[in-house]
């Protein structure tokens, strides 16, 4: 799994006008999921991205989690992040997980992300989703498994 995490002060994502989820200060997270991902890869990420330290603490170092700050987790799947852009000018998205098995494995980490950290909001699968974010510092990261 890939994601491109960045601390914000606040994100939202719609569909078609509606809002569908929104934050104030935390994490957003766009995720992808590739062939050779499992439900192990799923948790392991969510520790990751929960337990990653990229908030300041009182020294104004990366110090503290989102946890650790109780902030809001915004999921959004993006299967573009699972392209191959080695060559040529196109994305092969080869490496990306089917839609079935991507779908399955976002809605498990949505799941499991729901019942371990409440502050959680998501976009949706396979939807034309338009996503705002102001991104804090910026920082940004991104997480394989």
């Amino acid at each position: 799994m890939i994601t491109i995490i960045q601390r914000v002060t606040q994100a939202s994502v719609s569909i078609e006008g509606n809002n569908v989820g929104k934050i104030e200060q935390g994490i957003m997270a766009l995720i992808a999921v590739e062939k050779n991902d499992t439900e192990k890869s799923v948790q392991r990420l969510l520790e990751r991205i929960l337990n990653y330290r990229i908030f300041p603490d009182a020294d104004d170092r990366m110090n503290l989690s989102l946890k650790a700050i109780q902030g809001g987790l915004l999921l959004i799947p993006q299967f573009t992040l699972a392209a191959d852009t080695n060559s040529g000018n196109r994305p092969s998205f080869t490496p990306a997980a089917s839609p079935e098995q991507g779908q399955l494995l976002f809605n498990h980490l949505l799941s499991l992300a729901k019942q371990s950290y409440p502050a959680t909001q998501a976009g949706v699968f396979g939807a034309d989703m338009q996503v705002s974010l102001i991104n804090d510092g910026p920082v940004t990261f991104t997480l394989t498994v």
